[in-house]
C-alpha cells in the first residue's frame, strides 16, 4: 500500500505504528516533536516533512518489522562533521528470514547487523527527507 509523503515521513521519523495521514501541504504549515535513535540515544525532532527525493546526504534508517519502540534511526546529527542539517538519505532496513527482529539504536548498530546477515538494507532515495534533529 502507498502512503502519502507527508504521512509516510512523519511516520519514520516518529517511528509511531498509525500515523493520521495529512497532506505535504499542510505538513509544511505546522511542526510536531517526534523521537529517533542517533549513537545509541533517543533525541527529538522537529517534523518539518519537507521532502527532497534524491537529495538525501545524512544516513536514515527506517526498520520494517522490528520491535516494539523501533524507531527510526539517525546516522549523523549536530555532533557529527558530516552533518548536513537533517537532509536525510532514507535507507529502508529489513530483517532476514530466520532472524529474530531486535532493537536498532544506532547507525553501527544496523550496519553491523548487516554485516552480519541479520537485515538487509535498501536505499531509499525518492523517500528522501529534511527535518532538523534535537540532542
Amino acid at each position: 500500500m502507498r502512503v502519502k509523503v507527508g504521512a509516510r515521513l512523519a511516520a519514520i521519523v516518529i517511528g509511531a505504528v498509525a500515523v493520521p495521514a495529512f497532506s505535504a501541504t499542510s505538513a509544511l504549515a505546522s511542526t510536531t516533536h517526534g523521537k529517533v535513535f542517533f549513537d545509541g540515544q533517543v533525541v527529538g525532532t522537529v517534523v518539518t516533512p519537507a521532502a527532497v527525493p534524491k537529495g538525501g546526504t545524512d544516513p536514515f534508517y527506517e526498520v520494517s518489522g522490528g520491535v516494539a519502540g523501533q524507531l527510526g534511526i539517525v546516522g549523523d546529527g549536530p555532533s557529527s562533521p558530516d552533518y548536513r542539517g537533517g537532509l536525510w538519505a532514507v535507507n529502508n532496513v529489513t530483517f532476514t528470514p530466520g532472524t529474530t527482529p531486535f532493537l536498532l539504536t544506532s547507525a553501527q548498530a544496523v550496519l553491523t547487523a548487516q554485516s552480519l546477515g541479520e537485515v538487509t538494507i535498501t536505499r531509499n532515495p525518492a523517500a528522501d527527507f529534511r527535518c532538523p534533529i534535537q540532542l
